[in-house]
């Protein structure tokens, strides 16, 4: 079809020849292949020029129109490959917690984007990985990479409404001593800076419960293993559902966040700027809704 848009637009198999840098013999061979596929004489031929028949002419503007926009979807994709797709790699309990509820958000507004999710903790390497953005847990400073806000994370302690009056109920902050803590394995230190801002002498605080993540951390205080520390915002639904309160109103700014992180010097591709757009304004939607949420039940 180059050849044949070629040799009309010139009234010649030489020039088309030049331009496409084929032989003459070439393209007069994909133009007689293509006369045999339609079953039509596309071209009046004579020694030194050709010309388009009725047939030929009828279908130049189609075939021109056609190409020109192979052209143009060629240029577009070789200038940004990936502008509609988004790969992303978010820490496990901000995509399951927080992220999840409200794609289908994203996904009502941005029908054109497609987004790559994984969930990780480990520490993204822009120049020699394919992830576009990512959702990090921090303090907002990651070599090679631009950041921006999200949520800020002050923690309260969460358990089942169970231990509330059971054998060793929970009444005063002490009386956490007589039950397990449940850890974060890479957040170890927020217990004991938890109870030092309460007030409360870490003596006799021996029952310990660990958990590689903040959902099975949740999910052991869920099930009365003992008591978490948690985000009112990550625990939003357990908090609504009854399934955990806050028995002590007393909160600790962990003095990190999470973090919408992305590569530096990179421009941002229409889909990057549209999750970065959506997510900003998930946020502040989001944080206004909790500001009126009552606080659940507490002795």
């Amino acid at each position: 079809m180059r050849s044949f848009e070629a040799a009309a637009r010139h009234g010649s198999f030489n020039q088309a020849a030049d331009e496409l840098f084929v032989t003459p013999s070439a393209i007069s061979h994909q133009v007689k292949t293509l006369e045999q596929f339609l079953d039509l004489k596309l071209f009046r031929r004579s020694k030194r020029r050709v010309e388009l028949t009725a047939a030929g002419e009828k279908y130049l503007p189609a075939i021109e129109h056609a190409l020109d926009e192979i052209d143009s979807a060629t240029r577009r994709l070789v200038a940004n490959p990936n502008a509609g797709a988004v790969t992303l790699s978010v820490s496990p309990a901000f995509l399951t917690r927080w992220l999840m509820p409200r794609l289908g958000h994203f996904q009502e507004r941005y029908a054109d984007v497609e987004l790559r999710m994984s969930a990780s903790l480990a520490e993204v390497d822009f120049n020699q990985s394919d992830i576009d953005m990512a959702v990090r847990y921090g303090r907002g400073d990651w070599d090679g990479g631009e950041s921006h806000f999200l949520l800020g994370m002050s923690v309260v302690p969460v358990c089942s409404p169970r231990l509330l009056d059971g054998r060793r109920p929970l009444r005063t902050p002490d009386d956490l001593r007589h039950h397990t803590l449940i850890h974060v394995s890479t957040r170890m230190d927020e217990w004991r800076a938890w109870l030092r801002s309460a007030g409360i002498d870490e003596v006799g605080f021996g029952k310990d419960l660990r958990f590689s993540s903040t959902s099975l951390a949740t999910g052991a205080a869920v099930e009365g293993l003992g008591i978490a520390l948690a985000d009112r915002k990550l625990v939003y639904k357990e908090l609504r559902s009854g399934e955990l309160v806050v028995p002590f109103d007393i909160s600790m700014d962990t003095q990190s966040a999470f973090y919408l992180v992305w590569p530096k010097d990179r421009p941002l591709s229409h889909g990057m700027k549209a999750f970065k757009e959506w997510i900003l304004e998930e946020v502040e939607a989001g944080d206004k809704g909790l500001e009126v949420m009552p606080l659940p039940a507490s002795s």
